[in-house]
């Protein structure tokens, strides 16, 4: 395997087009070793070269470095010409980032280019979680909101998340568009820039904790809470908007409190992932708390610990979704509410809405299509840990509103003299008990997902009625008596998941439900495991 003339000339263009000095030095020292016969750096120039990250439903994602298919000040240049020259005339862009490598230099070249543009561009005032610029959008009538996060992937990478007028991530085929023009941008180094761009007063971002800070309903404020910002930038933005809601005895991770892009404590800076919240759990013990949070990097997830036992575990984001959605349910002002999930999420949620008498909806995975759900939106969740608990102000998943909120629930609960885990034992007696699992598939060889698929869709299981759910999404569910399947390709991996549901009746006491719901989902997930293999 040798360098090509085609490879060659499209790095030296890239290299010759590149504004930043770190960046091209990069690259030319890649380029230098892959001509000098090294494997490595070849393999390594092909990938960076393969081409432009994809501009997804959300925006960009991708590793921080040099080339085409990376996230630099070249890659969101051009993205943000892109944007700029789709957007139906100019007005407010809010511009904000997390604390990642390139954050700082990628949101100043996203700003540029917009004010440049003839945008009136207004940069949050330092690394801030995503849900405040979401807020910002939404509450000034802003054209878009760019904030540079990847959210919670591994410290290697960076990304560039676009919301538009109203405060909701794109969704298509505004991506696809957009793509389009980012398409016709010419080379970064010939994009005008300039710095007549201004930064977001500190009373606008207290705006948004003083919105969140107003959310709960209850008046106990008694409450021990453990929490960490998993290396992130939630951290004393958390505790800020838990004192203004009344919290005062909060406990951070001191290992993970302030931001570090490196994400050392972490193999992978998830809620979700196991191990990721060990040191929560083991503070949440030595403090004698009475509920553990987790915010994701950027604080849009919000996970929630409890001690069940002797010990302490993590909520499933389902467990943590239907405690939150029935106390909104339960105190909100609105005459014709509306609740939503996705289509792979409990569907306890739905039974808890129809004894509030209100409306329910199921949505495709993820938040562009969660905050459009219909009107009268008054909480979503999806079992990735995301939580939108004040859809008016924030229409996205929101970590921080999120916490405070669940402060709220347990600190009322705890005056009762019960835990969350007593609340959801009393969803189960009231709802029946649903227990869920996940199966996750990884592929190196793209093309097996889609013909495990074609599979599936060609000869499904007899034991289930199967429904090739909005084909268009490529999702199947398969159903049988208190038993819900979905099988659905990863939008974001080389995936094939499987959702597992199984509805327990409690009819003989929670500990039966338990045994025979958990027996009865452990035989699932050994059959779906060998359908979709």
């Amino acid at each position: 395997m040798s360098l090509t003339p085609a490879l060659r000339d499209a790095t030296f263009r890239w290299i010759a087009d590149d504004p930043s000095d770190v960046t091209r030095t990069e690259l030319q020292g890649v380029l230098a070793r892959a001509m000098g016969g090294d494997a490595a750096a070849l393999e390594d120039l092909q990938d960076r070269m393969a081409g432009p990250l994809t501009f997804g439903t959300a925006g960009l994602r991708g590793p921080v470095r040099a080339g085409t298919n990376g996230m630099n000040v070249a890659t969101v240049i051009r993205a943000t010409a892109g944007l700029a020259s789709w957007l139906p005339g100019t007005g407010v862009v809010f511009v904000g980032r997390d604390a990642r490598h390139g954050s700082e230099e990628f949101a100043t070249a996203a700003a540029e280019v917009m004010a440049a543009a003839g945008f009136d561009v207004r940069v949050l005032p330092g690394p801030l979680p995503t849900p405040v610029l979401a807020y910002l959008v939404r509450a000034h009538g802003a054209v878009a909101g760019i904030q540079i996060t990847a959210s919670h992937n591994p410290p290697a990478d960076n990304g560039y998340k676009l919301y538009l007028s109203g405060g909701s991530q794109i969704v298509p085929p505004s991506d696809g568009e957009i793509e389009k023009a980012i398409e016709a941008v010419p080379a970064a180094v010939s994009v005008p820039r300039n710095s007549t761009y201004t930064t977001v007063s500190d009373a606008e971002v207290d705006a948004y904790l003083d919105q969140v800070a107003s959310l709960p309903r209850g008046n106990s404020r008694s409450l021990k809470i453990a929490l960490t910002p998993m290396h992130g930038v939630g951290g004393a933005f958390a505790v800020e908007a838990l004192r203004r809601a009344g919290f005062t005895d909060v406990h951070v991770v001191r290992s993970q409190a302030v931001p570090d892009p490196d994400f050392p404590t972490v193999v992978f800076p998830n809620p979700e992932e196991p191990g990721a919240s060990d040191e929560l759990l083991s503070l949440a013990a030595s403090v004698d708390a009475d509920l553990a949070i987790a915010l994701d990097p950027d604080a849009d997830r919000c996970a929630l610990g409890v001690k069940d036992g002797s010990s302490w575990r993590m909520l499933r984001g389902d467990e943590t979704g239907v405690l939150l959605g029935s106390l909104v349910l339960s105190t909100t002002e609105s005459t014709d509410p509306l609740v939503a999930t996705t289509i792979v999420s409990s569907s306890l949620l739905k039974s808890i809405a129809a004894a509030h008498g209100a409306r329910y909806a199921e949505t495709l995975t993820g938040f562009k299509w969660l905050a459009r759900a219909g009107e009268g939106l008054v909480f979503a969740y999806e079992e990735a840990l995301g939580n939108c608990v004040d859809p008016e102000h924030v229409a996205d998943k929101d970590g921080i509103s999120a916490a405070v909120v669940a402060a709220d629930l347990a600190a009322g609960l705890k005056a009762s003299g019960r835990t969350l885990l007593d609340a959801l034992d009393q969803l189960a007696a009231d709802h029946g008990l649903h227990l869920t699992d996940q199966i996750s598939l990884r592929y190196t060889d793209l093309s097996l997902i889609g013909a495990t698929m074609s599979r599936l869709r060609a000869n499904p299981p007899a034991e289930f009625s199967s429904e090739d759910l909005l084909p268009g999404a490529d999702v199947l569910r398969w159903t049988a008596d208190g038993v819900r399947v979905i099988v659905r390709p990863s939008g974001t991996e080389p995936k094939l998941k499987a959702y597992l549901e199984v509805v327990e009746p409690v009819t003989d006491g929670l500990e039966s439900a338990r045994a025979s719901g958990g027996a009865r989902l452990a035989e699932l997930r050994e059959r779906v495991t060998a359908l979709v293999s």
